[in-house]
């Protein structure tokens, strides 16, 4: 791919020299006089893989021209910048390089080492984005990798209790859909996808003959399902790439109003996170069939989310919740784990 090269200069000369010495070794040059043309040029254009600048132009000099680059909310924040100046100032130097720029040609430049030094920059920029590429596309197999572990460990979780197949995967769905609602990054999201998995994961040292008990618990029994928030978050705490996983396992179970369990936090000392999955493990409870009774209507859902609004959950979370089912209006949203979120 011929690589892309604009050159910015208020110097009729020095601009025609250096597209004549770039274009005839082969290079796409687009030659602009100014730092307006620059940005009305950036308007209709792709990034070019490099940008060769003067730094004393009129109304916008090359110091401005690159501190709203940087700002730029497309590639061309990230397009690399040789200053071409006369100026020996170690001054001007130092604020270029502080800015950002990636180096500086002196003028009158030399054409062949314009030439060489142009094309040793775009190898290296080039070289660089491959390799970020390389280590992306890395990253993204091994996170992969540990959501199928992930997703794994939560069926695992799910087999124990035979009224529950596939609710930790529910809770994560809803839990996703609320941050998306709310505002999170996709990043944040997938993050509170994963917390929304493993959530229940302390289950596993709970007694089965206890979780697929039918009917009511006694005190004992409540006393040791009340342990696997507390279980889960002493087995994530071990994985120390992703710590905030501990805190959806450990702070779920946490009311709004203080009066839930472990630690009896409330309001905004739970974290955000394990509030958001508090109302959507609370919501697939309710939709979903359990050894004591059968998913109930969506009204009665609905009814008993608005109730408990800022006492059992952040109502902020609870109103988005209310939302999604309201927006749900075939009752769809519930223990059907082949099914996505109607999103809007």
């Amino acid at each position: 791919m011929i690589p892309h090269i604009i050159v910015v200069d208020d110097d009729p000369i020095i601009l025609k020299n250096a597209w004549n010495t770039l274009t005839r070794v082969g290079l796409k040059v687009v030659a602009l006089k100014s730092g307006k043309a620059l940005f009305e040029y950036i308007k209709d254009n792709p990034a070019p893989d490099l940008i060769l600048m003067d730094i004393s132009m009129p109304e916008m000099d090359g110091y401005e021209a690159i501190k709203q680059l940087k700002k730029c909310e497309t590639e061309w924040r990230n397009t690399p910048v040789i200053f071409l100046t006369a100026n020996e100032d170690e001054a001007a130097e130092t604020k270029g390089l502080s800015l950002g720029a990636m180096d500086f040609i002196r003028k009158p430049f030399v054409e062949s080492v314009l030439v060489l030094r142009v094309i040793h920059a775009v190898e290296l920029v080039r070289l660089q984005r491959d390799l970020e590429g390389m280590v992306e596309e890395k990253t993204r197999e091994n996170e992969n990798l540990f959501l199928h572990v992930v997703e794994s460990l939560a069926d695992a979780i799910d087999a124990k209790d035979n009224y529950t197949n596939g609710h930790s995967g529910r809770v994560a769905d809803y839990s996703k859909e609320i941050a998306n609602r709310y505002g999170y990054d996709e990043k944040h999201q997938e993050k509170i996808f994963m917390m929304g998995l493993l959530h229940d994961v302390g289950k596993i040292g709970v007694p089965d003959e206890v979780i697929n008990k039918p009917g009511m618990l006694t005190d004992e029994e409540f006393a040791k399902i009340k342990k696997h928030p507390g279980i889960g978050a002493k087995i994530l705490n071990n994985i120390k790439e992703m710590p905030e996983l501990a805190a959806g396992a450990k702070w779920h179970h946490e009311r709004y109003d203080g009066k839930g369990y472990p630690e009896g936090l409330s309001g905004e000392e739970i974290p955000e996170e394990a509030r958001i999955i508090a109302v959507a493990d609370a919501y697939d409870a309710m939709t979903s069939n359990r050894s004591y009774r059968g998913a109930l209507p969506q009204e009665i859902v609905r009814a008993e989310i608005e109730k408990g609004k800022g006492s059992q959950w952040d109502p902020q979370f609870a109103d988005i919740m209310l939302k999604m089912i309201d927006d749900d209006i075939d009752y769809i949203m519930r223990d059907n784990p082949g099914d996505e979120i109607e999103r809007t």
